[in-house]
């Protein structure tokens, strides 16, 4: 019995516009389809002797990754919150920790998946994965080697040695991002194959490998799951254990210096989307070799991809460019230098603006807004709730709201009154008044809410009561 742990920590700002720091890529739609990449992730599991998913994820995105697990049909997963990113090793320690603690199994085997990476074939995936399973049952801590279709500059490699079995390989070497001609090279050995950051091997065994290697993250590892919390299903770790955590790679902590490394050789269509010249190179394309997504008209333009997410996008007289349109940003580039998009991220973050935190659509437990309209003391939004669901009890210092319902019916505490506000109707929230909104019907409530005061920033908010367990 497999035990997926799927890693779904990480920003992808390559992919910004749509790529937001509290929306990153794993949780959005970048492939044709409904599934959002890590929903893909999970889909890619059906069919084999697995157990739920252990997801680890960033604290700040719990509940967009635990409404995705549930549409998955996975509300059951486990969810390991990160109170803050010390990359992969550490990661997939707190999974073995728990694995280890939780599991029946005497040495449960751990199928390490990223939850932003595209196999379009996943019946090779799934054979490659039991071609594993006999490798690491044995002590073998496996990776999956991609084989190479073109001389790729963006990814590591993994030199391959002896042959153990069909496919698989000892490792002789791992090596780093090579240049152009180098990795030429690679491709016309035949001995070298992507590095995918995939990985099966047993709880145990990582373990006993950390240790040898760096049982300095082990040990702030352990510190930081002793004093772990639960809620629901998130397991909460200890913050400042885990803040003394060093940050590693599983590659540089584990992998290039265990005896037991092996390698299982796999060609599915594997792709990490980490730009948007890769979500082109993997994409359907019309016979001008665009890719083309949403209201988007084309004239004489050629091997372009254009997104558009809110409006019609039109392009005449183009070639070899991305276009990304979302509501609040358009992004521009040349296909060729989209690694360059991140420079974009931090000149955003540097100036002080918001741009690269979230969409003007921005996700909740109990639902989601969209800020549709601002000025200097007022703000307008699209606000809907999930039936059931409630914001939390709370007031604001510096503003007052209007809210105006427009479809559903809405559950108001205002003070010391709770009422009913339906369709057409409106209510009116004081500044500095305790209030809660809730959805006690069985669709969704949608309303209008107009905000004015002489501050809106979101941190003006003081909560009473939260179902959620937000502060």
């Amino acid at each position: 019995m497999i035990h997926p742990v799927i890693m779904a920590g990480g920003t992808g700002s390559r992919l910004w516009p749509m790529s937001r720091q509290l929306n990153p890529k794993q949780f959005l739609k970048l492939t044709d389809g409904p599934l959002s990449m890590l929903q893909a992730t999970v889909a890619r599991l059906d069919g084999m002797d697995a157990k739920e998913p252990l997801l680890i994820c960033n604290e700040e995105h719990r509940f967009l990754a635990a409404e995705q697990m549930r549409q998955a049909g996975k509300e059951q997963a486990d969810i390991i919150l990160e109170p803050c990113g010390r990359n992969t090793a550490p990661a997939i320690a707190l999974a073995a920790l728990q694995l280890v603690e939780r599991s029946s199994e005497a040495n449960p085997l751990m199928l390490v998946l990223a939850a932003d990476h595209l196999i379009q074939d996943t019946k090779a995936f799934q054979d490659g994965v039991k071609k594993a399973i006999p490798l690491a049952q044995a002590g073998s801590l496996v990776t999956f080697g991609i084989v190479p279709q073109h001389p790729e500059t963006g990814y590591g490699y993994i030199h391959r040695g002896n042959e153990l079995a069909m496919n698989c390989f000892t490792v002789d070497s791992f090596v780093e991002k090579p240049d152009l001609d180098t990795a030429k090279a690679y491709l016309t050995s035949g001995d070298y194959l992507w590095n995918s950051g995939m990985f099966l091997f047993s709880a145990q065994d990582y373990l006993n490998e950390l240790e040898a290697h760096r049982p300095d993250i082990l040990a702030a590892c352990k510190t930081a799951m002793s004093c772990a919390s639960q809620d629901l299903h998130f397991t909460r770790v200890d913050a400042d254990a885990f803040a003394q955590c060093p940050s590693d790679s599983i590659d540089f902590a584990v992998m290039e210096k265990t005896e037991k490394a092996a390698v299982v050789s796999l060609d599915a269509g594997w792709s990490d989307i980490g730009s948007w010249s890769a979500l082109w190179d993997v994409s359907e394309k019309d016979e001008a070799g665009n890719c083309l997504s949403g209201d988007v008209i084309t004239h004489d333009t050629r091997n372009t991809l254009v997104r558009a997410d809110s409006r019609l996008v039109a392009t005449v007289g183009v070639d070899n460019l991305v276009v990304i349109e979302t509501k609040d940003a358009l992004l521009v580039a040349h296909r060729d230098r989209v690694q360059d998009v991140k420079n974009i991220v931090e000149r955003i973050r540097d100036d002080g603006r918001h741009e690269h935190m979230n969409h003007r659509e921005v996700y909740r437990p109990w639902g989601v807004y969209d800020s549709i309209d601002n000025g200097s003391r007022y703000q307008v939004k699209r606000i809907t709730v999930k039936p059931g669901a409630k914001l939390s009890v709370q007031m604001h210092h510096h503003r007052a709201e209007h809210w105006i319902v427009v479809s559903g019916t809405a559950k108001v505490t205002n003070g010391e009154k709770t009422y009913l506000v339906t369709e057409n109707q409106s209510t009116f929230i004081p500044v500095g008044q305790t209030h809660s909104l809730e959805n006690p019907g069985v669709i969704d409530l949608e309303l209008i809410e107009v905000q004015s005061g002489s501050y809106l920033g979101e941190d003006d908010i003081v909560r009473f009561e939260d179902k959620y367990g937000r502060t």
